[in-house]
């Protein structure tokens, strides 16, 4: 899978694709208006090691039930990506077996250098 997870409407993630060389061959998939799939999920979840390393905890709605004061599980976070859409960490970008998650400098610069020795 060759694919970038983003929303169209965040300048963040808009900013980091514009940023990135050689992604003619990914697709890109908007969350909002594309939902990401139990498979894809699973898939992320392989790479990542956890959905927790998937999970936004600067999602409004994060702070809006009041999770950050609750335990929760790796099925809980599974739960919550699938749910809603912006409790995925974005963008995510997966190279088959390489994935990259978030919105960090030291993430962005990782994975410009993963793309440019593509």
């Amino acid at each position: 899978m060759k694919t970038i997870f983003y929303l169209k409407t965040c300048d963040t993630c808009k900013r980091i694709i514009k940023s990135l060389p050689n992604i003619e061959g990914f697709v890109l998939q908007d969350i909002k208006k594309e939902p990401i799939t139990v498979a894809q999920l699973e898939e992320m979840h392989r790479l990542a090691g956890s959905y927790e390393a998937l999970f936004s905890r600067r999602a409004t709605l994060y702070k809006q039930r009041g999770l950050k004061d609750v335990t929760l599980t790796e099925a809980d976070y599974k739960e919550l990506i699938l749910e809603h859409y912006t409790f995925l960490s974005r963008p995510v970008l997966v190279d088959n077996e390489t994935i990259f998650v978030g919105n960090s400098k030291k993430v962005t610069e990782a994975t410009i250098a993963h793309l440019q020795d593509e």
